[in-house]
């Protein structure tokens, strides 16, 4: 494989050198995460001559992959049931049943096929996240994945360009024909018999999120790539393609205020939620902490800070909470009074101290323990706390900041149990192929389960690549 990236001597014949060595690709893959590495690898285990466009530079690559962890997978002691259950509680019903069964069914053998890819596993981890049963951890994390994927790619021969933005596309009779690429400012047309479309979402298009969700997005803060910024997406809807999902639903965590705009990644979450309680900006509570375990619940908090006012909040605990969740990339606020604590965080005393005060009573006797939906609960509170309530009575009292993190947008194209792009007069396209975030909407019409996006990513991409090599023959 011969990878091309910014700086190489040789960029200015490029466009002659791809074109001359293959007159036309079998399969051009627009993206470079786990859904686009996985149909790369699996079209060319298939015969196809494949080439990945890139968006991002060579030490960017992966998408928003590189930040994961872990995927959502079946097995004997979490079955089809339980795992579709689940999926309906988190979405609300708002998934297509028949994708959704497809990928969950789909999940054991994903992880066989990235073994044989040289991917490694490690045991789960622990503290609110309640995983070890339902997901397989990836040893080194997301960007350990990518780079073995890739490795696994130089050795199959797949060409990766780097610094490839798409920029155009032209379809002829609904099938795809070319694409326009950009390549150091310079418009390069790349020929191809099948695209599969895996360059994620919009999150990263500060623009088109305003466009959803108003104001408020200035807040937003990205916890991904800052190259996922919809143009494939955008294209593809603007040749006819079925759109699917809702702009504004989106995978969306609460994350340190602190975090920076982009890329903060993973480690910018903040697992403390359901130990304490949550308030705004006027030091009130918003909603339950303890609804259900972090996994199915923690992509919905993203979504409700960004409802308060100014897009803020705030994760209150006490020091009984310390050493139950996964330690914040930021040191939190202290304060060995409720009252001190109010001040280092800039919120109203009275109102914090209000809020605190009503909680502690209102919580009832249980028995705790985070590891499981337990009794510990509120009584005559508005919101209640359902699960794991007690009193912040020890101090030092600890306060994070909170703000939208946003992973990855919902909206996308429909898409069929073989990846066909579905065009708007309800047929297939030809000979284009969609997997990863582009296409899940279709399954997450809201809601998050975690681990679920790289199972989505893993299986449509899989079966993408298969089946575009096939229409590439």
């Amino acid at each position: 494989m011969r990878a091309f990236r910014r700086g190489d001597l040789e960029r200015d014949t490029l466009a002659g050198r791809v074109v001359e060595q293959f007159p036309i690709f079998d399969v051009m893959v627009a993206g470079g995460g786990n859904a686009a590495l996985c149909a790369a690898l699996s079209a060319r285990e298939r015969g196809a001559t494949v080439v990945v466009l890139e968006s991002a530079p060579r030490e960017f690559r992966g998408g928003n992959s590189r930040h994961t962890r872990n995927f959502r997978c079946m097995t004997g002691a979490y079955p089809e049931a339980e795992y579709f259950e689940d999926l309906l509680r988190v979405t609300d019903r708002q998934t297509d049943e028949d994708l959704a069964r497809l990928a969950i069914r789909s999940s054991p053998a994903c992880k066989e096929w990235m073994t044989g890819r040289g991917v490694r596993f490690q045991p789960s981890l622990g503290g609110t996240l309640h995983l070890g049963r339902t997901n397989t951890f990836f040893l080194g994390g997301g960007k350990a994945l990518m780079n073995t994927y890739y490795a696994a790619a130089e050795r199959e021969g797949i060409r990766v360009i780097y610094d490839a933005e798409v920029i155009g596309l032209k379809m002829t009779d609904g099938g795809f024909e070319t694409a326009a690429v950009l390549l150091d400012g310079q418009t390069v047309d790349v020929r191809a018999k099948a695209l599969v479309a895996a360059s994620g979402g919009f999150e990263s298009n500060l623009d088109w999120l305003k466009e959803a969700w108003g104001d408020a997005a200035d807040n937003f803060l990205i916890r991904g790539t800052p190259y996922n910024k919809g143009k494939v997406l955008k294209l593809l809807l603007e040749c006819g393609a079925e759109a699917a999902g809702d702009p504004t639903q989106c995978h969306a965590v609460a994350i340190d205020a602190r975090a920076p705009k982009f890329d903060g990644g993973i480690v910018t979450r903040l697992d403390c939620l359901p130990l304490g309680i949550v308030v705004n900006k006027h030091g009130h509570r918003f909603y339950d902490e303890g609804e259900d375990l972090w996994p199915k619940r923690y992509a919905i908090w993203g979504r409700l800070v960004a409802q308060q006012p100014d897009q803020i909040a705030y994760s209150i605990i006490d020091a009984k909470a310390l050493g139950k969740f996964m330690p914040s990339a930021f040191p939190p606020f202290k304060g060995n009074t409720v009252a001190e604590l109010a001040h280092r965080l800039g919120l109203p005393v009275d109102a914090l101290q209000s809020t605190v005060d009503r909680f502690n009573r209102s919580v009832t006797p249980g028995t705790f323990d985070h590891s499981r939906l337990d009794d510990c609960r509120t009584a005559g509170l508005t919101p209640e706390k359902t699960h794991w309530a007690q009193a912040l009575d020890t101090p030092p009292f600890l306060g994070y900041p909170l703000r939208p993190g946003i992973t990855f947008t919902y909206l996308g194209v429909k898409a069929n149990r073989k990846a066909e792009v579905i065009m708007k007069d309800g047929r297939p396209a030809r000979n284009i192929f969609a997997a990863g975030e582009i296409m899940a909407g279709n399954i997450l019409g809201k809601g998050y389960l975690a681990g679920i996006g790289m199972t989505i990513g893993t299986v449509f991409g899989r079966i993408a690549g298969t089946e575009a090599a096939r229409a590439a023959r």
